[in-house]
């Protein structure tokens, strides 16, 4: 499995994928992306640092991903990314956070002492089809709230049962309310949750302008640090001690 690598043209950056404990979660019904974690706090670390080696600071700017928060992330490894900014000079961080730990944010930016991107999976905001469909387990109730909070939206289209009419809303309101976003096209995987193949036509169609847009990525193929072709955002319903630990 690849876990590192550059993104060079929209948003530049280098990008690592990075192993953290299980989501606790777990009942996204569109994720099955359920492997790449560990209860083994050493192993985890080991191999975090062992990709994190790659980190040259070329871009000045680096996005860490997991198949959780990064709040899930071991305590020994937050304090490594700290480290690598410092030694690499990043000067902006991308992380990925679910919308429970909302009010924790503050402290993840504190303790990391630069700029961080939070990003977030929205999936789309129908809260109807977010919540009883996908069962997201995230529980807010219009795009305002999450921009209190979070930079950077998620979302998801190509899903059947999803309809023209929600896409459209989606991509206004990732337009209107936040500088940055990414859209991913569902691919099929091992769940029950199906590609609309029609609808995405229509998308890609429709929505052709996105692909040179700056502030928004387009996700279509099977991205590998990614769970069956979209962003899984699947996390624990507690909040771990890294949270309480941070300072």
């Amino acid at each position: 499995m690849e876990r590192y690598n550059k993104i060079t043209n929209k948003n530049p950056r280098e990008i690592v994928l990075l192993k953290g404990r299980p989501c606790a979660w777990g009942k996204c019904r569109f994720c099955d992306y359920i492997e790449d974690n560990s209860r083994d706090v050493q192993e985890m670390n080991a191999l975090n640092q062992e990709v994190l080696s790659h980190v040259t600071g070329e871009l000045g700017v680096l996005e860490v991903i997991n198949s959780g928060s990064c709040f899930e992330l071991p305590e020994e490894t937050l304090k490594m990314i700290k480290e690598i900014i410092a030694e690499k000079q990043i000067h902006r961080l991308f992380f990925e956070s679910h919308w429970m730990y909302r009010k924790h944010l503050q402290k993840m930016r504190d303790y990391m002492g630069i700029p961080i991107t939070f990003k977030i999976g929205v999936e789309t905001f129908d809260k109807t089809f977010r919540e009883e469909y996908l069962n997201k387990h995230a529980d807010f109730d219009s795009p305002e709230e999450v921009r209190k909070y979070f930079d950077s939206p998620c979302l998801m289209v190509g899903i059947k049962g999803q309809t023209k009419e929600m896409i459209d809303y989606d991509i206004r309101m990732l337009k209107t309310h936040f500088e940055l976003g990414t859209v991913n096209v569902f691919t099929n995987n091992s769940t029950d949750v199906k590609r609309d193949q029609e609808l995405v036509d229509w998308f890609m169609q429709k929505y052709a302008d996105l692909l040179e847009d700056p502030s928004v990525e387009v996700l279509y193929e099977k991205n590998r640090f990614r769970c069956g072709g979209l962003i899984c955002f699947c996390f624990p319903v507690t909040l771990h001690s890294t949270v309480r630990s941070l300072h």
